[in-house]
């Protein structure tokens, strides 16, 4: 009974060993199909998300990749002379444009605010610290009005106003938050917080028909974002490829009518990748980024 016993014990064991390293290359190999560089069948993501540890170690994984993209806007001396060089090149565009005698329509000036004007950073810190993402905190985090200006921000558009040119912030912020938002600007210094010179965001995301209303009256000047959809609907959920085409295109506005500021934490490049598509698992996000890589 007892060498049953023992025989038995063996077995199992033995079968153990060998589930488990079918599991094991299963497991890599659909992991090499993921990140081989082609577009990953929906029925492989279900497979590895069933097989892979839970969503929750995923979203560990995406948020600590986000951990020196937030490092470079809080500490990286980089990032604030990428903004004073951003602004300084705005000023320098703006004094050529106040002398075209040609413009007989009030200048305006539009800018968002994300990144643009302001500093989210720490929220992002805290997603990465709760292993999360927006939408999460993103409420508590603009309700405190404690966000920073971007560096050279505050003083490049009171400088603009001396010269008599509008301000007009359009943000895809959503109309709950324009209170905060409007009291965080004003205590940041920043000219015309005024409810006609505030867009925030209602039905639509593209920035285009709120530009269109300004432009009815104004001479734009200038674009200021950290995002290419900040400029022009030419830029609206196009593809990777499709973006850096009209870039290219456009190549002679940069620097001079739009105005870039550093994003490295979020944006439509981001959204990009994953073809605007946030549905999907946290595993497909990232099996997305490391196929989107290039080696050598």
């Amino acid at each position: 009974m007892k060498k049953i016993l023992w025989i038995l014990v063996v077995f199992l064991s033995a079968q153990a060993i060998v589930f488990g390293w079918w599991l094991y290359k299963l497991q890599a190999r659909n992991g090499q199909e993921a990140f081989s560089g082609a577009i990953i069948p929906a029925s492989h993501i279900t497979l590895v998300d069933s097989i892979q540890p839970p969503a929750t170690s995923y979203k560990m994984q995406l948020s600590e990749q986000a951990m020196l993209a937030a490092l470079f806007h809080q500490r990286a001396a980089e990032y604030r002379a990428l903004c004073h060089q951003a602004f300084m090149a705005a000023r320098l565009m703006l004094e050529i444009d106040l002398l075209d005698k040609s413009v007989k329509s009030p200048r305006a000036i539009i800018v968002d605010i994300d990144e643009t004007l302001i500093d989210n950073s720490p929220h992002q810190a805290k997603c990465i610290e709760e292993a999360t993402s927006y939408p999460d905190f993103w409420d508590e985090w603009c309700n405190l009005a404690q966000a920073k200006a971007v560096p050279g921000a505050v003083e490049f558009l009171i400088h603009a106003r001396k010269f008599g040119v509008s301000v007009f912030y359009i943000t895809n912020r959503r109309d709950h938050l324009k209170e905060v938002t409007m009291k965080n600007l004003r205590d940041l210094g920043f000219p015309q917080v005024e409810e006609k010179n505030m867009y925030f965001r209602t039905t639509e995301s593209s920035k285009e028909g709120r530009r269109q209303e300004v432009a009815k009256i104004y001479h734009i000047s200038m674009f200021i974002g950290d995002n290419l959809a900040d400029f022009s609907y030419l830029f609206d959920n196009k593809t990777i490829e499709q973006r850096a085409a009209v870039v290219d295109s456009l190549s002679s506005a940069f620097g001079r009518r739009y105005i870039v500021l550093p994003n490295t934490m979020y944006g439509d490049w981001e959204s990009a990748l994953y073809n605007y598509d946030f549905s999907l698992s946290d595993s497909a996000k990232l099996a997305v980024r490391y196929m989107m890589l290039q080696s050598f």
